[in-house]
């Protein structure tokens, strides 16, 4: 409060933020910490709110990249731990819209429908609770509550159709600053002498729920992943498209979303209530991992048949029917293929197949993840064949990051290293993200065995530059990845347990491709850089040459390279680096990363600080 009174508390917070993150923000941003804070110490300006009250300012929630504008702790009337969450909004007016939980306001310098502020305050708690096992174990009650200090009485913010949400969080407006009063009374009547705060902040992080290890349950009507923010708008917009989607009003939704940014955790959720709704619905991929897996784990409770007939694989729609589905829910879509078939000599197109056989569809990609030549799932694409099909088009994008520890920086600064994009994230210094370089495959190796002793969820991965040479070897005795100068070798998997093996404990001891793990997530990820990619002089070359030769990502480079070589050069570069990314992106809290070519080993190091001569 004192911070406030000497107009101090934009600073002091922008330079907390500096530290903590290693970013600075813009001034709209600080004006509006400066602008908030002043209606809080009035809200907090009560000799019956104890003085030892801790306050957290844009408290970074674990493994997300969500911030809780403002946190007040301490103990209620009954003594026990308790914490206020508040989310804090400049807006002076809102649209009613007809989505659960979604409103229009101006944000962004543009009218965007966004998350009711009730809804955003409840999900931000219960991703706190999820993550925190301190609030869980030690029974911390969390009250979220939301409020918005510009916005007069209407009737949208308060409206009956939020009134789940308003219930969950209650939503103060202009005139409520001493109901804001009261509700902060009535929950943190006394000081913080125990350090709830603290206890919050310094709370060990739970692993996070996996997707595949909870479909089980979302499928039996269990609520087991709440929408965040941009999740929460793409869920409601697919919704409402699917139920209005007719033979005659055929609509297409393309959702744009970098790694970790919840594609699958939307689909999935997606999957299922569009189920319970009695839509005609499948779920599709092109790449088989993450449909074995969801399958795998659902069998427990339902005949195979029935959750099988939920999953497809994108070359699945060459002689479906015109909309024969209400809804067609396409993951990864960056991976579709024109041809179908195991010889890609089926259908035309897998883009205007999907279009053509459903009534509505959305396609889930990220561009950045396209590792094959073949992969054809761009929006442009997408766009072009619905524009053919006389489906209407609408894009969004999923921003929220929840890989990576919630680490945009850690995705920047890997787009920067691997010269992807270039951005100004030039150093790792200050994210929260475990990745490390490591000098030998053997320690590589060791380090992955003992973080998948915590929950068999570590696995090895490495670039398809080694044959498989294990294949069909029934003796266990034939390894794939060699390198010598250590006395390293290990099999690639598939051979015994499929796609399945990020499931199976022994399946640690083998190594992954680009094909086994895409669409897919660890805790911790070790990852071989093969030598179809190294640095010189700070630059990276990539060399489609290098992979082995039953790498299918790679089939047809030669015959292009023949009669366009800077084309083929230019696109296997994109899809080698893309490769790595996708590698690189699988561990939700950390990656640590052998390179086969010594510089290359060595450039990686330099860029974690940000001094390397690229």
């Amino acid at each position: 409060m004192k911070d406030v009174m000497s107009n101090d508390i934009g600073d002091i917070v922008h330079r907390a933020f500096k530290k903590a993150t290693g970013h600075k923000t813009n001034m709209s941003e600080i004006r509006s910490w400066e602008n908030s804070m002043q209606y809080m110490y009035r809200v907090l300006e009560d000799d019956e709110i104890s003085q030892n009250t801790e306050i957290a300012i844009e408290y970074h929630i674990p493994q997300s990249s969500k911030r809780i504008d403002f946190i007040i702790a301490g103990k209620n009337a009954k003594r026990q731990d308790a914490a206020i969450l508040i989310e804090l909004k400049q807006w002076s007016e809102a649209t009613l819209t007809d989505k659960d939980g979604i409103v229009v306001s101006y944000v962004g310098r543009a009218e965007r429908e966004v998350s009711h502020p009730s809804y955003q305050a409840w999900t931000y708690a219960c991703l706190l609770e999820d993550f925190n096992q301190t609030v869980q174990e030690e029974h911390i009650k969390l009250h979220p509550c939301a409020y918005l200090h510009n916005y007069d009485q209407d009737d949208v913010i308060t409206n009956e159709f939020y009134k789940d949400y308003t219930d969950k969080a209650p939503v103060f407006l202009k005139p409520d600053a001493l109901k804001l009063r009261e509700f902060i009374k009535a929950n943190v009547k006394y000081g913080d002498k125990d350090q709830v705060m603290y206890r919050i902040d310094h709370g060990k992080i739970k692993p996070s729920k996996n997707l595949a290890d909870k479909l089980d349950s979302m499928l039996q009507d269990n609520q087991e992943f709440l929408m965040i923010d941009d999740q929460k708008v793409v869920y409601e917009t697919a919704l409402k498209l699917a139920k209005q989607s007719t033979a005659d009003n055929k609509n297409v939704l393309i959702v744009q979303g970098g790694p970790g940014t919840g594609k699958s955790v939307v689909a999935i959720n997606l999957l299922v209530e569009l189920t319970k709704k009695q839509l005609l619905t499948k779920y599709i991929t092109r790449n088989a991992a993450p449909r074995d897996v969801y399958e795998s784990k659902l069998t427990k409770s339902f005949r195979k048949s029935h959750i099988s007939n939920l999953f497809s694989g994108s070359g699945s729609f060459t002689e479906t029917q015109p909309n024969l589905f209400d809804a067609l829910i396409v993951d990864e879509a960056h991976r579709l293929n024109a041809k179908s078939g195991m010889y890609q000599n089926k259908g035309e197109n897998q883009i205007k197949e999907i279009i053509q056989s459903a009534k509505f569809s959305i396609f889930f990609l990220d561009e950045d993840q396209k590792v094959t030549l073949k992969d054809i799932g761009e929006s442009e694409e997408i766009k072009m064949w619905a524009f053919q099909l006389g489906a209407k088009t609408q894009e969004l994008v999923l921003e929220s990051q929840f890989r990576c520890n919630g680490s945009d920086g850690y995705l920047a600064w890997l787009d920067n290293t691997l010269q992807i994009h270039e951005t100004a994230n030039e150093t790792l210094a200050g994210i929260d993200y475990d990745f490390k370089v490591i000098d030998n495959p053997n320690e590589l190796r060791d380090l992955i065995f003992e973080k998948n002793k915590i929950a068999n969820k570590a696995r090895l991965v490495a670039g398809y530059c080694w044959k498989w040479q294990s294949k069909n070897d029934r003796t266990g005795q034939i390894e794939d990845v060699i390198i010598d100068e250590y006395d390293f070798a290990m099999r690639w998997n598939l051979a015994s347990d499929g796609n399945l093996w990020i499931l199976k404990p022994d399946a640690v001891n083998e190594i992954g491709c680009i094909h086994t793990c895409q669409g897919l997530e660890m805790d911790y990820v070790g990852v071989i850089i093969g030598p179809d990619l190294i640095v010189r002089n700070g630059k990276i070359i990539t060399d489609a040459t290098k992979r082995a030769g039953s790498d299918k990502s790679v089939y047809g480079y030669k015959k292009m390279h023949a009669y366009d070589p800077a084309a083929a050069e230019a696109l296997a570069d994109r899809i080698i680096k893309n490769t790595y990314r996708t590698l690189m992106t699988r561990g939700q809290k950390g990656c640590y990363v052998y390179c086969t070519d010594i510089e290359t080993r060595d450039y990686f190091k330099a860029e974690i600080k940000g001094n390397s001569n690229a």
